[in-house]
Protein backbone atom coordinates (compact mmCIF):
# COMPACT_ATOMS: atom_id res chain seq x y z
CA UNK A 1 0.00 0.00 0.00
CA UNK A 2 1.46 3.09 -0.94
CA UNK A 3 0.08 6.84 0.68
CA UNK A 4 1.06 10.04 -1.81
CA UNK A 5 0.17 13.53 -0.95
CA UNK A 6 0.07 15.96 -4.44
CA UNK A 7 1.14 19.97 -3.31
CA UNK A 8 -0.29 21.01 -5.83
CA UNK A 9 -3.57 23.43 -4.81
CA UNK A 10 -4.76 23.08 -8.24
CA UNK A 11 -5.88 18.87 -7.46
CA UNK A 12 -7.32 20.03 -3.92
CA UNK A 13 -9.74 17.46 -4.29
CA UNK A 14 -7.47 15.07 -4.96
CA UNK A 15 -4.63 16.35 -2.69
CA UNK A 16 -4.20 12.24 -1.31
CA UNK A 17 -3.64 9.09 -3.21
CA UNK A 18 -3.34 5.67 -2.15
CA UNK A 19 -2.52 2.73 -4.05
CA UNK A 20 -3.09 -1.30 -2.93
CA UNK A 21 -1.28 -3.82 -4.92
CA UNK A 22 -2.04 -7.28 -3.23
CA UNK A 23 -2.19 -10.91 -4.91
CA UNK A 24 -4.83 -13.00 -4.39
CA UNK A 25 -3.84 -16.46 -5.07
CA UNK A 26 -2.58 -15.79 -8.27
CA UNK A 27 -4.14 -13.00 -9.43
CA UNK A 28 -2.28 -9.39 -8.61
CA UNK A 29 -5.14 -6.90 -7.83
CA UNK A 30 -4.09 -3.23 -8.16
CA UNK A 31 -6.52 -0.31 -7.06
CA UNK A 32 -5.80 3.64 -7.25
CA UNK A 33 -8.06 6.22 -4.91
CA UNK A 34 -7.93 9.66 -4.64
CA UNK A 35 -9.62 12.11 -1.89
CA UNK A 36 -8.90 15.47 0.08
CA UNK A 37 -7.52 13.77 2.96
CA UNK A 38 -6.05 10.76 3.53
CA UNK A 39 -8.31 8.61 5.56
CA UNK A 40 -10.94 9.46 3.40
CA UNK A 41 -8.60 8.30 -0.08
CA UNK A 42 -7.66 4.77 2.08
CA UNK A 43 -11.87 4.35 2.70
CA UNK A 44 -12.09 4.34 -1.20
CA UNK A 45 -9.28 3.03 -2.43
CA UNK A 46 -10.73 -0.08 0.35
CA UNK A 47 -14.03 0.31 -0.95
CA UNK A 48 -12.34 -0.35 -4.42
CA UNK A 49 -10.16 -3.14 -3.18
CA UNK A 50 -12.90 -5.41 -2.15
CA UNK A 51 -15.56 -4.82 -5.18
CA UNK A 52 -12.66 -6.28 -7.02
CA UNK A 53 -12.13 -9.13 -5.04
CA UNK A 54 -15.32 -10.28 -5.04
CA UNK A 55 -15.60 -9.54 -8.38
CA UNK A 56 -12.65 -11.32 -8.42
CA UNK A 57 -14.50 -14.62 -6.92
CA UNK A 58 -17.06 -14.53 -8.61
CA UNK A 59 -15.32 -14.76 -11.99
CA UNK A 60 -13.85 -17.61 -10.54
CA UNK A 61 -16.47 -19.23 -9.27
CA UNK A 62 -18.29 -19.23 -12.86
CA UNK A 63 -15.21 -20.28 -14.92
CA UNK A 64 -14.95 -23.72 -12.42
CA UNK A 65 -18.54 -24.16 -13.20
CA UNK A 66 -18.71 -23.66 -16.92
CA UNK A 67 -15.04 -25.35 -17.51
CA UNK A 68 -13.50 -28.60 -15.56
CA UNK A 69 -9.55 -28.89 -14.31
CA UNK A 70 -9.21 -25.70 -14.86
CA UNK A 71 -5.84 -24.27 -13.43
CA UNK A 72 -5.64 -20.79 -12.89
CA UNK A 73 -2.41 -20.13 -12.68
CA UNK A 74 13.43 1.43 -9.94
CA UNK A 75 13.55 3.53 -12.39
CA UNK A 76 16.80 3.73 -14.83
CA UNK A 77 18.69 6.80 -14.61
CA UNK A 78 18.73 8.79 -18.06
CA UNK A 79 22.32 9.07 -19.96
CA UNK A 80 23.53 11.97 -21.93
CA UNK A 81 22.69 10.88 -24.90
CA UNK A 82 18.93 10.44 -23.93
CA UNK A 83 18.71 13.93 -21.88
CA UNK A 84 18.14 15.62 -25.71
CA UNK A 85 14.06 15.82 -25.57
CA UNK A 86 13.41 12.44 -26.58
CA UNK A 87 11.23 9.95 -24.27
CA UNK A 88 13.05 8.34 -21.27
CA UNK A 89 12.18 5.27 -19.58
CA UNK A 90 11.46 5.98 -15.74
CA UNK A 91 10.29 2.71 -14.36
CA UNK A 92 11.39 -0.57 -14.90
CA UNK A 93 9.13 -3.63 -13.87
CA UNK A 94 9.94 -6.94 -12.96
CA UNK A 95 7.86 -9.61 -12.33
CA UNK A 96 7.71 -13.65 -12.26
CA UNK A 97 5.69 -14.81 -15.77
CA UNK A 98 3.30 -17.93 -15.21
CA UNK A 99 1.89 -19.66 -18.12
CA UNK A 100 -2.01 -18.68 -18.39
CA UNK A 101 -4.60 -18.69 -21.09
CA UNK A 102 -5.58 -15.40 -23.12
CA UNK A 103 -9.01 -15.34 -20.96
CA UNK A 104 -6.80 -15.61 -17.54
CA UNK A 105 -4.35 -12.80 -19.08
CA UNK A 106 -7.56 -10.29 -19.74
CA UNK A 107 -8.85 -11.79 -16.12
CA UNK A 108 -5.36 -10.19 -14.74
CA UNK A 109 -5.15 -7.28 -16.65
CA UNK A 110 -8.48 -6.56 -15.35
CA UNK A 111 -7.69 -7.07 -12.06
CA UNK A 112 -4.54 -4.58 -12.32
CA UNK A 113 -6.55 -1.95 -13.97
CA UNK A 114 -4.24 -2.11 -16.85
CA UNK A 115 -4.75 -1.32 -20.93
CA UNK A 116 -2.47 -4.04 -21.88
CA UNK A 117 -1.13 -6.95 -19.96
CA UNK A 118 2.12 -9.29 -21.23
CA UNK A 119 2.29 -12.82 -20.30
CA UNK A 120 3.19 -16.05 -21.51
CA UNK A 121 0.42 -18.02 -23.34
CA UNK A 122 -0.17 -21.86 -21.93
CA UNK A 123 -0.91 -22.98 -25.36
CA UNK A 124 2.14 -21.84 -27.20
CA UNK A 125 4.32 -21.37 -24.80
CA UNK A 126 5.37 -18.18 -26.80
CA UNK A 127 4.89 -14.56 -25.20
CA UNK A 128 1.97 -12.33 -26.24
CA UNK A 129 0.40 -9.00 -25.58
CA UNK A 130 -3.43 -8.57 -24.86
CA UNK A 131 -4.87 -4.86 -25.18
CA UNK A 132 -8.25 -3.18 -24.95
CA UNK A 133 -9.66 -2.05 -28.60
CA UNK A 134 -10.91 1.89 -29.12
CA UNK A 135 -14.13 -0.42 -29.65
CA UNK A 136 -14.28 -2.13 -26.41
CA UNK A 137 -13.10 -5.28 -27.27
CA UNK A 138 -9.92 -6.85 -26.90
CA UNK A 139 -6.93 -7.77 -28.63
CA UNK A 140 -3.95 -9.89 -29.04
CA UNK A 141 -0.87 -10.11 -30.28
CA UNK A 142 0.88 -12.89 -30.56
CA UNK A 143 4.74 -13.32 -32.19
CA UNK A 144 5.14 -14.67 -35.72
Amino acid sequence: MEFEEHHNPRVADERWAVEITSYAGRQMVRVVATAQDDLAALDLAVDKFERRLRKLKERLIQRTRTRDHKQLDAGLPPSDEERDGAPQIVRTKRFAMHPMTPEEAALQMEMIGHDFFFFLDAGSGRHSVLYHRKDGQLGLIEPS
